[in-house]
């Protein structure tokens, strides 16, 4: 785009004026040195032409790029303001010299060059917003904000710009008229009703938050995105029925992401903890998520069952999650501790062994390993692992216990009656230790 401005072929009232074949050498020369990244030849080149002829503005524009490779800052801020002082109507070139200025984070110029540049682009403005909120020109900065809400209606970028001030200045009332004249103006948009009834809950005003989640429903009563906001009222009202259907709406809802659904779930999870009579919601709405589910539900689901007593259930969810999340220590420590309490010792003993690479300085991983060999009639290879870990125990008199029980255990398997009794009464000592 720059280039376009060099052309050798027209007679000398071309923007560079000059047509020697001295200065179009240096110039291709300093534009080809460029391009294989040889920057200081490149100032070299148009150093060259600079000798030749000082008036095109592009020969500053092109050294001003070349010495930001180079980090000679001092220089490309020179060259760019040449540049500009030479062609002052261009936008490339204040775009630059801007550019320049927000990287040395100057932003007392940045701000003279980007009000410079608002007249070309609108886009600029949000620049000039930026800027006035980085120098704690607050009042500036939302003016500008509200000029382009108005033009262009509101968008993420500003209005995370618009928080950062309101929260930074305490503005919360302001903030909340903000959205509340949004949605008179707006009274179909949701996200404005969202983003109000998050401001509210904000300032602990449930019940302003609970009645704008009504006014959505009733503006739109096929509105979705209203029970994200309105099943947690209702939970926190007690109003369980219309919890339970705001929940499954939320659940089954093509137009509601998926991180917020599990936010639901997982909501629910706790309350089902303590109202167990709801448990056939809970897993309607679990299969009505259709895969969709983070580790953290699935893990808490698992715990869930796990404490009901329900060790399947537990494996089934716990397993889902590390499928997930396959480096949770926790998750896989509740998997390989269900297979050992399901007898499921084959399973215990594969997934043990792959455990105790990953965590090699976790004991517990050892310590199944050992249980699920002893079960599988492997005793030789039980005291081997068992063995291992126990040089890993630090501080935990209860789980040195169980290694001793399984090497004695081992050692029963394998008729060494001495060993077995050694250990069984290191066993014996120490639990005698943990009761005192």
């Amino acid at each position: 785009m720059n280039y376009a401005q060099v052309d050798f072929n027209k007679t000398p009232d071309d923007d560079l004026g000059i047509v020697e074949d001295k200065f179009q050498e240096f110039f291709f020369e300093a534009l080809k040195q460029k391009g294989i990244e040889n920057y200081q030849r490149s100032i070299d080149a148009l150093l060259q032409c600079v000798d030749i002829d000082k008036s095109p503005a592009i020969l500053y524009f092109e050294l001003g790029k070349n010495y930001m490779k180079l980090k000679n800052f001092g220089a490309a801020e020179d060259a760019f303001k040449e540049a500009v002082n030479k062609s002052p109507d261009n936008e490339w070139y204040l775009d630059e010299l801007y550019g320049y200025y927000v990287s040395q984070n100057d932003l007392k110029k940045a701000l003279k060059t980007v009000q410079q540049l608002v007249k070309y682009h609108p886009d600029y403005k949000e620049d000039l917003a930026s800027l006035y909120l980085k120098m704690e020109k607050f009042d500036d900065a939302l003016e500008i904000l509200d000029e382009l809400d108005a033009s262009f209606g509101v968008s993420a970028s500003r209005d995370i710009m618009r928080n950062r001030i309101y929260k930074v200045t305490g503005r919360a009332e302001e903030q909340i008229e903000n959205l509340e004249s949004r949605i008179d103006n707006n009274p179909d948009k949701e996200s404005n009703y969202l983003a109000l009834i998050f401001r509210y809950s904000e300032q602990n005003d449930k019940e302003k938050a609970f009645e704008t989640a009504k006014e959505l429903l009733k503006i739109n009563p096929n509105s979705q995105i209203a029970h994200l906001a309105l099943y947690k009222f209702y939970l926190d009202d007690d109003n369980t029925e219309e919890a339970i259907k705001s929940m499954k709406i939320v659940v089954k809802s093509h137009e509601i992401k998926p991180d917020a659904k599990v936010k639901v779930l997982s909501d629910f999870v706790n309350f089902v903890k303590k109202n167990p009579q709801y448990e056939q919601d809970l897993i309607e709405a679990t299969t009505l998520l259709d895969g969709k589910t983070d580790a953290k539900t699935l893990s808490d689901l698992g715990l869930y069952y796990l404490n009901k007593g329900e060790g399947q259930k537990a494996l089934n969810y716990f397993q889902d999650a590390l499928k997930l999340d396959g480096d949770n220590f926790n998750i896989l420590k509740h998997v390989l501790l269900l297979h050992i309490d399901l007898k499921q010792f084959d399973r215990a003993e594969t997934k043990s062994e792959s455990a105790i690479q990953t965590y090699p300085a976790q004991p517990l991983f050892y310590l199944i390993n050992g249980v699920a060999l002893n079960e599988l009639n492997r005793p030789n290879e039980a005291i081997e692992t068992l063995e291992s870990g126990l040089d890993w125990i630090v501080d935990d008199a209860k789980m040195e216990t169980d290694f001793y029980k399984q090497l004695a255990q081992a050692y029963t398997a394998l008729n060494n009656t001495a060993k077995s009794k050694s250990f069984m009464d290191k066993a014996n000592a120490l639990k005698s230790k943990i009761v005192d």
